[in-house]
């Protein structure tokens, strides 16, 4: 709770400077800024919006997306041992049980999801059960029980918000800028057009929207070191470093979208700017040196 207000506090500083910005420089532009303030609200509505929306709809998505089974009553000695050990862990941290599932994949995997701890869930593929040792699985449900206590889920949320928002607003902004640059130099005194208009802000929105999620790439790999510590915590780094070492070998993961966010990556992207996980020999050298 602490991590989450801290963050509205900083949201809402952000949100007063803006405003100040706004007051002092648009006039200078000869923009009125009680325009820009009432299309800052409807940012904000739709970039948090979407972004509580997409949360929300997280877990059901998951689920059905993989064909995740929801382990209920576990069917077997590994379901068993599974639903024993996050209960366990759950236990340590102090947050509810989550739903535990397991999904058929070959690829070694696994994710965490939801829309809050009390309604959160830890997935498996069976590609990481067979795969692993349970030692290293262990660690493996460790770093994804670390995440939903660390309020992961909620933070990343919040600040994609901010970053909708300021995608939305600034796309706005500048297209209205050529639109009045655009009418003050046509003889007919006309600016763009609607569909013109509506390009160049498709077009702007593109463009900030991938330089907007380097900012939460970054998080999300800020987050994996800490997800990788506290399952060091919980179960012990050279647990946790065995089964990153495992990975290494592994097949790149096929999950995609909220799923990979919370997921374990094993895959180099083509800038690490643009990755949600660090390379796992970054976060190895990380465990070692805890």
């Amino acid at each position: 709770m602490l991590r989450i207000g801290l963050f509205l506090a900083t949201n809402l500083a952000i949100l007063l400077v803006l405003g100040v910005v706004m007051n002092l420089v648009l006039p200078a532009l000869g923009i009125e800024p009680s325009q820009y303030q009432s299309l800052f609200i409807f940012a904000a509505l739709f970039g948090f919006g979407g972004a509580f929306i997409s949360l929300a709809m997280s877990k059901w998505l998951a689920k059905r997306s993989v064909g995740a089974h929801v382990i209920t009553q576990p069917r077997n000695s590994t379901e068993q041992w599974l639903f024993n050990t996050i209960a366990g862990q759950a236990q340590r941290t102090g947050i509810p049980m989550p739903e535990v599932a397991i999904y058929d994949s070959p690829e070694p995997n696994a994710f965490a999801t939801g829309a809050s701890k009390k309604s959160s869930l830890v997935a498996v593929s069976t590609g990481l059960l067979r795969s692993m040792n349970q030692d290293e699985v262990e660690a493996v449900l460790a770093h994804e029980i670390s995440h939903i206590a660390n309020g992961d889920m909620v933070t990343l949320t919040l600040i994609q918000g901010v970053v909708n928002t300021f995608v939305i607003f600034f796309a706005r902004v500048i297209a209205g800028v050529i639109n009045n640059a655009s009418r003050s130099s046509s003889q007919s005194g006309q600016g763009l057009g609607g569909f013109a208009y509506f390009g160049i802000v498709m077009a702007l929105e593109l463009v900030f929207g991938i330089l907007a999620s380097v900012i939460v790439m970054w998080f999300s790999r800020h987050r994996e070191f800490r997800a990788d510590a506290g399952s060091a915590a919980l179960v012990g780094k050279h647990k946790m470093i065995a089964a990153l070492k495992r990975l290494q070998n592994g097949q790149e993961s096929t999950l995609d979208g909220s799923m990979l966010a919370f997921g374990i990556q094993s895959k180099r992207s083509f800038s690490e700017l643009f990755m949600s996980h660090p390379p796992l020999a970054k976060r190895i050298r990380a465990l070692e040196q805890l």
